[in-house]
């Protein structure tokens, strides 16, 4: 392989660039195009005689064991060494691509969060309507001494009973659809993305919060419902039964 270098040599005949061949002995795969097209190791003697760079190192790596705390690591190092030196980090170099990512889990979340409201609004025209078949029997109930209280639980129940259902359901498939598409890597274009597929990383986390606001939405979809139906009167209910 051929490396050149921008820094040329001055000739008579202008500015050449300097070359240095080189024998490939292995490829690494970061998953991150930008570093896997524009990054190469070399022995640091070799680079310095390319760059015609005297025999010291003018960039020095740093790997931290919690790479959220990339930043402050930075700050103290660079109090440490003094004037005339800086740090950057993989927040500061790829903060755009984070912040595309911010917006679409904003976005995302606002997309689910009109599919859940959608779904408890189903619940609640569902139990409305069956509300308004059952007018009779619950006013057979009632006459027979079921409070209203327990009118109101048992369709609080029967809400609670549909959300448990259709969230077990749902959480099954999206779990199953994150493994397949984890197990089976849907291809990106990394000159695109900067990735070359589609990364899938459910957690058990995000799964608690997502049940926990599809139950609370759909249990105050069932709230109107079930105080309609305690409201029913058995009197005028049965009066033309």
């Amino acid at each position: 392989m051929l490396v050149t270098s921008p820094q040329g040599e001055l000739t008579p005949l202008g500015l050449v660039p300097k070359y240095q061949r080189c024998s490939v002995v292995g490829i690494f795969r970061s998953g991150f195009y930008q570093y896997d097209s524009s990054y190469a190791f070399m022995r640091l003697r070799d680079a310095q005689r390319l760059f015609s760079e005297p025999d010291l190192i003018s960039v020095i790596s740093f790997k931290v064991d919690d790479l959220y705390k990339a930043d402050r690591v930075g700050l103290e190092i660079e109090k440490e060494a003094g004037k005339g030196f800086q740090t950057t980090n993989w927040m500061q170099q790829n903060r755009e691509l984070f912040r595309a990512l911010r917006l679409e889990q904003i976005v995302t979340f606002i997309v689910l969060a009109l599919i859940v409201c959608v779904a408890a609004l189903n619940i609640l025209i569902a139990l409305t309507m069956m509300v308004m078949e059952k007018t009779r029997d619950i006013a057979v109930l009632m006459s027979f001494g079921v409070t209203e209280e327990q009118v109101r639980r048992i369709f609080l129940l029967q809400g609670l009973l549909i959300s448990l259902i259709g969230t077990a359901v749902g959480l099954v498939l999206g779990y199953g659809a994150s493994w397949f598409g984890g197990h089976y890597k849907y291809p990106l274009d990394a000159s695109v993305y900067s990735i070359d597929h589609l990364p899938f990383a459910p957690r058990l986390r995000d799964g608690m919060i997502v049940a926990m606001v599809s139950l609370g939405v759909s249990l105050l979809a069932t709230l109107y419902p079930s105080r309609s139906a305690a409201k029913v009167l058995p009197a005028e209910a049965l009066r033309y039964e």
